[in-house]
């Protein structure tokens, strides 16, 4: 399976980048991060089934507070699932890993505006930084394919579509945004199937904000997304939308913080946190 992604050769006299796994979905976390922290980039849809994958946002010390306030004032799109002390590198949600190098890819932002996307924080890492740690609506594609309801952008092999929308999220101090949707188009006889399984998981954005047509949500066109990659919409499907973990960076870009860090959109940090624990009743 491929993931829209693929690795590019090592130059002459460094390592080569380790190959794609032949069933990303059977890596432990720890192997699925180590694999990133040697290099191999790729979005994350379809690894290390049965745990929990995360969006991250990193700022200053300084700006902390406000996207904490943002993250509790938007909890469908931002659902925290843990905090970093500030220069804090590793947690109980990534046993023995690094934040700084366990993701496939970053973006950095100076002023609001990505300046970088690198494989690594090395370079940019300071002792003033607090990691957000935030749901992902990877977390229940697994549920969503057990209950034989498919997910375009596995199948196609390619990063799942996000759009900026015409809905504002509540502001929070310096940070204020659009909310970030992504999109899956579902089979409609089981828009109801998807909406019940989904709805189980609040901690990584639960049910849809929105279901049908997408100019509703001020989007033009399905097949140019703002983050990600587009998708063939197959015949008899719906396009279903729940809130993303992109949001906070879509408020970076507004907001203009001196610097902020967060995942590459799709290319998410793979928690040692089963899906189960996030699973309701």
């Amino acid at each position: 399976m491929t993931h829209g992604t693929q690795p590019t050769p090592a130059p002459s006299g460094t390592p080569e980048l380790p190959p794609e796994p032949a069933v990303p979905g059977r890596l432990s976390p720890a192997e699925a991060r180590g694999l990133f922290r040697a290099g191999f980039v790729t979005p994350t849809a379809g690894y290390s089934d049965g745990f929990a994958q995360a969006n991250l946002l990193i700022v200053p010390k300084e700006q902390a507070f406000d996207v904490l306030l943002f993250a509790q004032r938007n909890l469908k799109a931002c659902p925290v699932l843990g905090v970093l002390d500030a220069g804090e590198t590793s947690s109980e949600l990534l046993a023995g890993g690094d934040i700084r190098t366990d993701v496939p890819r970053y973006t950095v932002y100076e002023d609001g505006v990505l300046v970088d996307s690198p494989t690594d924080l090395n370079a940019v890492w300071r002792d003033d930084l607090v990691t957000f740690i935030l749901g992902c609506s990877f977390s229940f594609e697994a549920a969503l394919r057990e209950g034989d309801v498919p997910v375009a952008h596995i199948e196609q092999g390619v990063n799942v579509p996000m759009f900026r929308t015409n809905r504002e999220c509540a502001p929070a101090g310096a940070m204020a945004g659009p909310l970030v949707v992504s999109m899956r188009p579902i089979p409609a006889s089981q828009v109801a199937d998807a909406v019940r399984i989904t709805s189980r998981y609040p901690a990584v954005h639960g049910a849809p904000v929105h279901v049908g047509d997408p100019a509703a949500l001020g989007i033009a066109d399905l097949s140019r997304p703002d983050f990600g990659d587009p998708v063939r919409i197959p015949e008899g499907t719906v396009p279903v939308f729940w809130a993303c973990g992109v949001t906070p960076q879509a408020a970076v870009m507004r907001s203009k913080p001196a610097l902020a860090i967060g995942h590459a959109p799709g290319h998410m940090l793979i928690t040692d946190l089963k899906n189960s624990a996030l699973q309701l009743p």
